[in-house]
């Protein structure tokens, strides 16, 4: 599977959880890191773990990759290491507060839903 085709099946399932201002960032050229940010808001902490939850279940059935998840909804914050593709899931303080739209300002937005 390519990471084009791993990026727009994260991107299809948190839209499908009604996952909200979901945003996917190239970052070929710009960071070392990995090649995609997807990043995506939750409205509360039981949307968050449930986002996390399900996008980690189904990449794991359809596509037999082993997402990484890493913090709790809780926090605000949930990371999902899938290699060359980095899930951000947020609340949206804490989106605002660590405002990675800015801070990779150089990437180039593939998709952005509202």
């Amino acid at each position: 599977m390519s990471n084009q085709e791993l990026h727009h099946a994260i991107v299809d399932v948190l839209e499908d959880k009604k996952g909200e201002d979901i945003l996917l960032l190239d970052l070929r050229g710009v960071a070392e890191l990995c090649d995609y940010f997807v990043i995506c808001n939750g409205t509360s902490d039981r949307m968050l773990e449930a986002l996390g939850d399900d996008l980690v279940r189904k990449i794991r059935e359809t596509h037999q990759i082993k997402g990484l998840l890493e913090g709790r909804g809780r926090d605000g914050w949930l990371l999902i290491d899938y290699g060359e593709v980095i899930v951000h899931l947020f609340s949206p303080d804490q989106r605002d507060f660590y405002a990675l739209e800015d801070l990779w300002e150089d990437a180039k937005p593939l998709v952005h839903i509202q």
